[in-house]
């Protein structure tokens, strides 16, 4: 290529960093577009951070692994990636209008003609261009839409990050409702075998004459109602575990390692920080804050489409009757052209409109992004602390009807009262070991609830999945 040629390019790349540097109608950063917030939350405790990976605090490695492996490879995650690499391949297009578009061209003909009388004649052409074509970013036009795709590439991402903290907290939940499930049938197995031996009791009475007919037909509609309970539970520990099973990417009737016998019962209620601290801290808000940046570029984009447009177009050119002599004759040349919008019935007006609407709904979205995560954190919170009041006054209840049990139970066997007190206390008892078991699981979810609701930035270490590559032990960066 010569030095005319090489020179002409290296200006034109010159200019575009030159005009892509200003954007008249960049927008101005909006005033706290959040709106007003709450000054703290109800129960707020600024001590210490938030835990970041906080699955680590149930001290549980089967639990450790299985989100490590949702994280990994699961589908949710992947497709997250999925879309990210989507986002980022757009952007890449987007970016590249603020540089020169350079094509190559060759041709070669031949051609043979046959005249009667005068002979064969024939003729050879050979040729070799580049040609550029550029758009002076004037007004700020291509250089805002590539701002506005570079920030849809930042939200996508905190997206992806939101997804992970939903999918670490619905392992988790899973998890702790297959416990859960497995502990109410534990239980029920342990009232069945009392409940039967009440019936073995009552029926020697009945054939010693001592009660009636009607004492055991009752003891006997208790039994076969804890005994019909009992496929139910366990029914919906094989769907919890189909669910857990999907979320970490394996067929739903895989074995799933979970040993855990009993319910982690969570401390004190972690730190909360303030309510303008989910701003940080919240993929989701964050996600929304850049896609209400991204549509404010998007308007300055709208706006600057209706200014007059430069575009200026080069080529260079090698053309010879002979392959020998093709790089002995070149011709370069370098041409601009001005187009500017008179009349086009409104619609590059409606443009801007529609970019506004779009920004006045992004900030809607925003605010109702950030007052969502104050709720979510406020709920976890009132939950949690009604919940745990709940069991205190649970644990007073089971042990006085305990004592209550006894009472009905020794006066009947002393002739005192008929087997209704004892019925009913006998199912007052068993009724609150299972709501027991209940509260104690709605306490653990409403935990992890929290602990997702408050956000944080762990999922910033997650690691793509490599490409047509087996799947890494873990999902972190550094492993």
């Amino acid at each position: 290529m010569s030095p005319w040629v090489r020179g002409l390019c290296a200006l034109l790349i010159l200019v575009a960093l030159t005009t892509a540097a200003c954007s008249p109608f960049a927008p101005r950063p909006r005033s706290a577009p959040e709106g007003d917030l709450p000054a703290r939350f109800s129960i707020y405790d600024p001590a210490a951070d938030v835990p970041q990976r906080w699955w680590l605090t149930l001290e549980d490695p089967q639990l450790e692994a299985l989100i490590e492996q949702a994280l990994t490879r699961g589908f949710t995650l992947l497709e997250a990636w999925a879309r990210l690499s989507q986002v980022r391949a757009r952007t890449l297009q987007t970016a590249a209008a603020l540089y020169p578009e350079v094509s190559g061209a060759a041709e070669a003909d031949f051609s043979r003609r046959h005249t009667e009388g005068i002979g064969t004649r024939g003729g050879e052409f050979y040729a070799l261009g580049l040609v550029s074509a550029y758009e002076l970013d004037l007004w700020g036009r291509v250089r805002s839409e590539s701002q506005a795709a570079r920030l849809d590439e930042y939200a996508t991402r905190e997206d992806l990050n939101a997804a992970a903290m939903t999918v670490a907290a619905e392992v988790a939940q899973r998890w702790a409702q297959i416990i859960s499930q497995r502990l109410q049938k534990r239980l029920l197995e342990r009232q069945l075998e009392t409940n039967e031996t009440f019936l073995e009791l009552i029926d020697l009475r009945f054939r010693r004459a001592i009660t009636s007919a009607l004492d055991v037909y009752q003891q006997k509609q208790v039994v076969e109602g804890v005994r019909a309970q009992i496929p139910l539970v366990a029914a919906e520990e094989a769907l919890q575990r189909h669910e857990l099973a999907i979320l970490v990417g394996r067929a739903p009737l895989s074995a799933l390692a979970i040993d855990r016998d009993d319910l982690p019962l969570p401390a004190g209620v972690p730190p909360t920080g303030l309510p303008a601290d989910l701003l940080a801290a919240r993929p989701d808000v964050r996600a929304a804050g850049l896609r209400l940046t991204a549509a404010d570029w998007q308007v300055a984009a709208a706006r600057a489409n209706r200014l007059p447009a430069v575009r200026l177009t080069a080529a260079a050119d090698y053309q010879a009757e002979s392959f020998d002599l093709l790089f002995d004759n070149w011709l370069a040349n370098l041409a601009g052209n001005l187009s500017a919008p008179l009349f086009d019935a409104g619609r590059r007006r409606a443009q801007v409109d529609e970019a506004r609407a779009v920004a006045a709904e992004s900030l809607s979205i925003y605010r109702r992004t950030v007052l969502t995560a104050i709720k979510e954190v406020e709920d976890a919170l009132v939950l949690e602390a009604r919940r745990r009041e709940n069991l205190d006054a649970l644990a007073d209840q089971i042990d006085a009807a305990r004592r209550a049990l006894e009472q009905a139970g020794n006066r009947y066997l002393k002739g005192l009262s008929d087997y209704l007190p004892v019925l009913t206390q006998l199912l007052a008892v068993q009724s609150l070991e299972r709501t027991v078991i209940q509260r104690q699981t709605e306490l653990l979810l409403d935990r992890i609830s929290l602990y997702r609701a408050l956000g944080g930035d762990w999922g910033e270490g997650l690691a793509p999945p490599p490409q047509n590559a087996p799947q890494r032990e873990t999902p972190w960066k550094n492993g």
